[in-house]
């Protein structure tokens, strides 16, 4: 991807529906990190399923850096969606935030992280179809909307 930024408009009210979000990710994030809670868990997965001794001591070595680093870009899409604290506007109004290159992933894995821990919460699994009118699911579904958009902005964009 090149140096340019991209652009990606937000409804006033998408932009403070995703700041929240992603404040309650950043809490579970931040917060004392219980190795019992499945929605952690997903975020950091267990590469040995069938080796405990392994799979005792990958989360003793790296689980907790991975969890950093996620926290890391999460904070680093918080501070993007700052302006949305205070709302400027009507709530469909539109604003654009600009994603540097250097950002893009993180973004990418931070709302990919969300939707994880949301699935996990929601009961969805790997291959799991969920009833599309069920409102429960409306966040995980705009989530993966965003997703979808970002990707295909950046797939343009290297074009």
């Amino acid at each position: 991807m090149s140096g340019a930024p991209l652009s990606i408009d937000f409804a006033e009210v998408e932009g403070r529906h995703l700041l929240a979000i992603v404040d309650e990710y950043v809490a579970l994030l931040d917060g004392p990190r219980d190795a019992k809670d499945a929605g952690v868990n997903r975020l950091a997965p267990d590469p040995y399923p069938d080796d405990r001794d392994a799979a005792d001591e990958y989360r003793t070595s790296t689980r907790e850096d991975l969890l950093d680093t996620r926290l890391a870009e999460a904070l680093s899409v918080r501070t993007a969606l700052e302006g949305f604290e205070s709302p400027a506007g009507a709530d469909l109004e539109t604003r654009t935030i600009e994603i540097s290159a250097a950002d893009l992933d993180p973004w990418l894995r931070t709302l990919s992280g969300i939707r994880l821990v949301l699935a996990t919460r929601l009961g969805i699994g790997r291959h799991d179809a969920h009833d599309q009118e069920d409102p429960r699911f409306g966040t995980y579904d705009w989530l993966g909307y965003r997703l979808e958009l970002l990707v295909q902005l950046a797939d343009r964009h290297d074009a």
